[in-house]
Formats: C-alpha cells, structure tokens, sequence
C-alpha cells in the first residue's frame, strides 16, 4: 500500500478496554497516519493510547450519560452512524459489532466484523441489565434495524471476520462470504510489569467485562467446587471479592502482564466472538480453561494450550479446572503455538486486504449464493 492513500478507521464507541479497542489499536499503529472515528470516547475508561491520536467523535459524544455506557445511546446510534459521511478517504476500515459500518462514504468499505450486531442476532445477552426502556425500544425498532443493518453491511467492498465462528454468523445474517483474520494478541509480555500486592503466583485468572454471556458468576461459584484454587478476577464486581477470590478493575498492561505470568491457568467460558485473553495467555505460556463453542474452537488447541469443558455450569467449570490440573504444560510450546497471533500477521494480512480493495471493487463479489 502507498503511503498517498488516505485511510480512515471507524470504531463504534471507545469507552472501554476490550478486545476490540485493541484491535482498532492496532489498526491505528499499522495505518499511523490515519484518522479515527467513533460515536462515543471516554479516555478515562479506554486506553490511553487513544489519546495519542486526534479522534473524531459523532454527535452522540456530547451526551454524558452515552459516553458513560453507550448502550443508553441504542436509539440513536443507527442513524447517527448512517448520516455521518466520511469524506477525504481512499478507504474506510470499519471495526464494527454492529455500528461502524453503517458509516456513508463514497471510498470503499472493508468491514474488520467483531460480530454481528448482537442486539439484533443475541440481545438477551447484549441487554442483560438495561433498563426497561432500552429493551422496549429495541423491541420496537428490530425489523427496521435489521434491514438496514443488512444494507450497511451489502455495502461494503470487502467483509473480515476475527473467527470461523463469526464467518458463519456473517453468512447467515447477511448471506456475505468473510476471510478469517484472527486479531493479534493485544497486548505483548514484553513491556513493563507491575506485581499486584496480596496476589501470590499460582492463581485462577479470569478476565471480562460485565456482561451476563461472560458468565464470570459461574467461575465464582465454581470455587466453591475446588476449595484448594483461589480467583483473581479481572473486571468483575467489587461484591464478588471473597477469601479465595480477588476483584481488580482498570488494570494497566503493567498490571495485566504480571497477572498473566503468574497465573496457573485463564479460566475463559463466555460465548465470544473470538476471545482475544486466550491468545494474550498463550504469548506468556499460560493455559486456559475453555468453553467449547465460538471463537475457542479457533485459538484453543485442545491438550496443547488448553482444555475444553461443554457448558457453563459451576460444576462443568470445576471439572476443567481439575483436568487443567492433570496435565504438565509446556509454557515453550504453548508460546511457540501463540506466536501465529502476533501483530506482525495480522498487520500484513489487514494492509495487504486494503490493496486490494483499492486496486478492486468486491461488492458484486461479495453476496453468496445459498
């Protein structure tokens, strides 16, 4: 790709530190002169090297209580992304769960799919929580969100998926074939680290945001399960915190790296997309614990970097915890299997897409026949 064209990123909301801002990180670090747009940015809440960039924000900026949680901005946000016309680019990348790529501009899109909107296609997960007007609006406005949903995303030059998993939900929400471009591991044990006082080395990690499809209440309760394990929960609510289980929130990397070194093993067993920990564990040899379902099936190899269980039951997540146990990991192997995830693959596979979609517009070959 020339250094003359003119990239603009476009993520649905940075305010939080989740595995889709650090993609849109790395984005930003392998475009370094491209500009980047979203609907909401909370800088005390992301990260903070967001705010080495200028960022453009949408209306919905200005709304404190969006910039808080930017669910509450569900009604808005469709057509705050749809009318905001993104001029002066040769290529728009839209890093997008369900917003971004609605953005209107004459450059082609290539749409980076964290997944499809889970409010459309999941929303009991998305709206575990929410007040009872955000649902009674959502349930109002689905058929109309859909269709437009759907045409935002036949708009684009070219689809990528973070998983096999998403490539199926993509196929079946909008009949669009996907390339699968794992995210690299965000953040690299190399860097600085900070040791977290009273947590002593050989402990469960879990890491989330608080949502119901993490299901971090049921590793909770699995402790009960494995009296001789204890908990560092990454994220988690202050009420949570017990004898054996510790809650931490906003981290540094510092912070985040010790942890992962540190850990015996990463209890993961959400329904994710991709499940971007996993990989991080992998960079400093650590284990994982994992459901088998959703982005897992990609970055896990069962025996290898980590063993399935089958549900989220206490009493599953106690029984992979036990059989994590039984095996003797090689922290050399499973690192030398997490080097596929780090950010110098994805930097070449995501410029190398740009070039084609500048040299070629992919619409019509978009659509799948089914």
């Amino acid at each position: 790709m020339g250094n003359q064209e003119r990239v603009v990123i476009v993520h649905d909301y940075l305010t939080q530190r989740g595995g889709a801002e650090r993609v849109t990180l790395e984005l930003m670090r392998t475009f370094p002169d491209a500009r980047l747009v979203t609907s909401c940015w909370n800088p005390a809440t992301t990260f903070t090297e967001f705010s080495d960039y200028d960022v453009e924000t949408l209306w919905t900026n200005k709304v404190r209580a969006f910039r808080a949680d930017p669910r509450r901005a569900f009604p808005f946000l469709a057509r705050a992304f749809s009318e905001y016309v993104v001029e002066d680019a040769d290529v728009v990348i839209c890093s997008s769960s369900g917003w971004a790529h609605r953005v209107t501009s004459a450059a082609p899109k290539l749409v980076y799919c964290h997944n499809p909107a889970r409010w459309l296609y999941q929303p009991d997960d998305y709206f575990e929580g929410m007040p009872g007007w955000a649902r009674t609006a959502f349930a109002a406005s689905t058929d109309r969100l859909r269709q437009t949903d759907a045409v935002a995303a036949e708009d684009a030059a070219a689809y990528m998926v973070n998983s096999s998993a998403v490539a199926r939900r993509v196929h079946a929400a909008y009949g669009l074939r996907a390339d699968v471009l794992p995210p690299p591991r965000g953040l690299s044990p190399e860097g600085p680290i900070d040791p977290i006082p009273g947590a002593e080395p050989g402990f469960l990690l879990t890491i989330s945001r608080l949502r119901g499809y993490k299901h971090t209440e049921q590793i909770i309760a699995a402790m009960d399960l494995v009296p001789d394990e204890r908990l560092v929960v990454v994220g988690g609510r202050p009420e949570w915190a017990s004898d054996r289980v510790t809650v931490l929130q906003q981290l540094s990397d510092a912070g985040l790296r010790w942890l992962y070194a540190n850990a015996s093993a990463l209890v993961a067993v959400a329904h994710e997309d991709f499940g971007l920990t996993t990989v991080e564990a992998q960079a400093f040899g650590t284990p994982s614990v994992v459901l088998r379902a959703g982005g897992y099936l990609d970055s896990t190899i069962e025996g290898s970097t980590g063993v399935f269980i089958d549900d989220t039951s206490p009493e599953a997540v106690a029984a992979g915890i036990r059989e994590c146990r039984t095996h003797s990991w090689s922290p050399d192997k499973i690192r030398s299997l997490g080097s596929a995830y780090a950010p110098e693959a994805f930097r070449t596979r995501i410029a190398e897409a740009v070039d084609t979609v500048l040299g070629r517009d992919l619409r019509p070959q978009g659509l799948v026949a089914v």
